[in-house]
């Protein structure tokens, strides 16, 4: 389980609107991982649209924004578009990555047991150290709470 002070696990996923995004060629920058269950959910959407909103607050603190979920680049597309969303989303369908970073739960509703993602968001410094985790998210206040620890790295 990756924690505060560890090297971030290296990953190369496809990303919205085609291409790649490798975490290790980001560097110098602080990059924010925001991990979330699913594209188009209430939570989800006002996640993405904080860190949207924010985007801009947070590349001038110096960091990358990415969102990952287990959904196909076709539904980040969608996703993006129907939102207006400008932060890239990355797609993890074989959910290696989300298993890297233990965000790959069991969990349980209406009685019934699945795994899914536990939303959880990844602080990463500027020479790939994590620097802060938030697990089980709650998304009021949660952009905002990042944004300042970006600003402090």
């Amino acid at each position: 389980m990756p924690e505060t002070t560890d090297i971030a696990p290296d990953f190369t996923l496809p990303r919205d609107g085609g291409g790649e995004v490798t975490l290790s060629s980001l560097k110098p920058k602080s990059v924010v991982l925001f991990f979330y269950p699913r594209d188009d959910t209430s939570g989800c959407t006002k996640e993405a649209i904080g860190f949207t909103d924010a985007a801009g607050e947070f590349e001038a603190a110096g960091a990358v924004v990415l969102g990952i979920s287990k959904d196909s680049i076709a539904k980040h597309d969608k996703f993006r578009d129907k939102h207006g969303l400008g932060v890239a989303l990355l797609s993890d369908e074989d959910s290696d990555v989300c298993e890297r970073y233990d965000v790959w739960k069991e969990k349980s509703m209406y009685g019934k047991k699945f795994f899914g993602i536990e939303r959880s968001t990844f602080l990463i410094d500027g020479t790939g150290k994590i620097a802060r985790v938030w697990r089980k998210v709650k998304v009021p206040g949660h952009v905002d709470e990042v944004l300042e620890a970006a600003r402090a790295l």
